[in-house]
């Protein structure tokens, strides 16, 4: 069962690791690259799929990052990469590291995501020269990596707290508590929809354990608070707050154009009332992005005709 779905959107783990024998990818040339993608391929085995990187259309790549499947630092590298993937299992080789691997699941799910990630861990650690340092741990191109290489996130939905200006505040408390509070795109990105990803600053002198058990208690005192700022909102407002989820509901089926931001914000207000399934809807949110709605639609679109595809895909799905 899917846990703290109405707030939690997914979770992940993410591991950077290094190869001893190179230098890291800034300093890295092209055989270099080439030989790292190899050797973790070979590690790896037939059980994880290669997805052939620099075969891969720019709407294609793009895709990728607007479903957090790999970061948009990836794919600007100049440098030979690939994508190896099993089913929630993504490792990027050649971004900033050597090596990225991350798992993302539904919900809140930090456990799984990391019992998941250590089983890769174990088998690149097995076969691969990894370099690890007994007193600094994982040795990282950022320094602010160094330790476990860990970065334990959640993508939390919080309308009721962003509304009433509590969010403030809350980034101050997690600050406090060496976490970070950002947009969905992590460092550097805006918040949308009232989604945020909340994460780890630290990786050194605490263990993976502590860190997960640290945010999990986080994610549970915020979701106490979104829920029952909710509940405070539906009975201020009540029917006009029905009436904006109803609305959104009816532009959302009959609508012949819907920008990017206007689904945003539509999906933000449905996604408050709770009488869709959750999950589709947060599918949904990834497939009429820009470069996914390309791909599902296999051509390029401008702005306007994305607008006008978006509308069709949304309908469509919605029945």
């Amino acid at each position: 069962m899917i846990r703290d779905l109405d707030t939690v959107i997914s979770s992940r783990i993410r591991f950077a690791r290094n190869l001893k024998d190179y230098p890291y990818t800034s300093r890295l040339d092209e055989n270099g690259a080439k030989e790292i993608i190899d050797r973790v391929s070979k590690a790896l085995g037939n059980e994880y799929e290669a997805r052939n990187f620099e075969k891969l259309s720019h709407n294609e790549r793009m895709s990728l990052v607007e479903k957090h499947d790999v970061s948009l630092d990836f794919v600007r590298s100049v440098l030979p990469r690939e994508l190896f993937v099993k089913d929630d299992t993504k490792i990027m080789v050649c971004e900033e590291d050597h090596i990225r691997l991350q798992v993302i699941k539904n919900g809140s799910s930090l456990e799984e995501c990391y019992n998941e990630a250590v089983c890769t861990d174990k088998l690149l650690n097995e076969k691969l020269n990894i370099d690890y340092n007994d007193t600094l741990g994982y040795l990282t191109h950022c320094p602010t990596n160094l330790g476990t290489a860990m970065r334990a996130s959640v993508m939390m939905f919080l309308p009721g707290i962003s509304i009433t200006a509590k969010l403030k505040s809350i980034a101050l408390q997690l600050d406090k508590l060496g976490l970070t509070i950002r947009g969905m795109y992590g460092e550097g990105s805006e918040p949308g929809a009232y989604i945020y990803q909340i994460s780890n600053r630290e990786t050194l002198g605490i263990s993976e354990e502590k860190v997960i058990s640290k945010i999990n208690d986080i994610v549970t005192q915020i979701t106490e608070i979104e829920r029952k700022t909710r509940d405070e909102l539906k009975k201020r407002n009540g029917i006009s707050l029905e009436d904006k989820i109803s609305r959104a509901e009816g532009t959302l089926k009959y609508a012949k154009m819907i920008s990017s931001k206007e689904f945003s914000e539509l999906y933000a207000l449905i996604r408050m009332g709770g009488d869709h399934d959750i999950s589709r809807l947060d599918s949904l949110f990834c497939e009429v992005m820009p470069y996914s709605l390309c791909v599902n639609y296999n051509k390029s679109l401008n702005e306007s005709e994305r607008d006008i595809y978006r509308a069709e895909y949304i309908q469509k799905a919605f029945g």
